[in-house]
């Protein structure tokens, strides 16, 4: 897909981290971003910054998403592609654990469970169908596809630590049905592929002590640093840019793998 001032995009988790360096970097080509996210100041900062909308979306609302699309395509158009980086994490919780004082069983609480499945998984898919539907309207571009999907999981699909279970599952959920997605979609000229992230340099580590994060670059093969944003959205423009490249989950890692805690 080339990409210029006609091609619009959502991205969910746009406010910050993954989704706003994809959003800069979408918008350094002239496209029209929408945002979508919870965080209204972050969003509309950020929107106003690129020139783009911001709609306050939860993804485990249906009625949310359908609001937050029907609120976009009348801003800026119907998109061309879907960029899906909200989610949430869940803590250290083991599937059954017992305290060692008391001898205490403990179960993985399923609410936690769930709420993390709602977001990364469901909520992936929910934008995912909707999104689809609209660009199914529109008509095929010059180089024949209508329209591209990223999605993000993380390593935590292949490498879950302890006390991941719920985190694990959600993420090799969207790493699962990427190719199915892809083969459903394929016959209305729509690409779909996933980037799996390791450490990256995110609002969620940028509060962690100096001496956590250097603990985590360290265990990077090479670069021995974090991630850094930009990087995964250098990715997901190639996942966009590049015709041929369909159906693929993509580690972006610098070669780690993750140690069982």
């Amino acid at each position: 897909m080339k990409l210029d001032s006609t091609i619009t995009a959502v991205i969910t988790g746009g406010a910050s981290g993954l989704g706003a360096a994809t959003a800069r970097r979408l918008a350094l080509h002239g496209i029209k971003v929408a945002l979508f996210d919870l965080n209204e100041t972050q969003g509309e900062t950020l929107a106003q910054e690129i020139g783009g909308i911001f709609c306050k979306v939860d993804v485990t609302s249906s009625e949310q998403v359908d609001a937050g699309f029907a609120a976009s395509r009348a801003a800026i158009g119907q998109e061309r592609i879907l960029i899906n980086c909200a989610g949430v994490g869940g803590g250290a919780a083991k599937t059954v654990s017992r305290d060692r004082q008391s001898g205490e069983v403990r179960q993985y609480p399923l609410e936690n469970f769930e709420r993390i499945i709602q977001v990364n998984l469901i909520g992936t898919f929910r934008c995912i169908t909707k999104s689809a539907a609209g660009m199914l309207t529109l008509p095929l571009l010059p180089d024949g596809e209508r329209g591209a999907i990223v999605n993000t999981a993380s390593v935590a699909a292949e490498d879950g630590q302890i006390g991941q279970a719920g985190y694990t599952a959600s993420k090799a959920g969207v790493v699962g049905m990427t190719l199915t997605i892809a083969r459903d979609l394929a016959s209305e000229a729509i690409r779909v592929n996933t980037i799996l992230p390791g450490i990256f340099d995110t609002p969620l580590l940028q509060g962690a002590p100096e001496t956590v994060r250097a603990s985590l670059a360290m265990q990077v093969p090479f670069p021995k640093r974090l991630g850094d944003a930009r990087e995964f959205a250098e990715v997901a423009l190639t996942m966009i840019t590049c015709g041929y490249l369909n159906g693929e989950d993509v580690r972006l890692d610098g070669a780690i793998r993750m140690a069982p805690r």
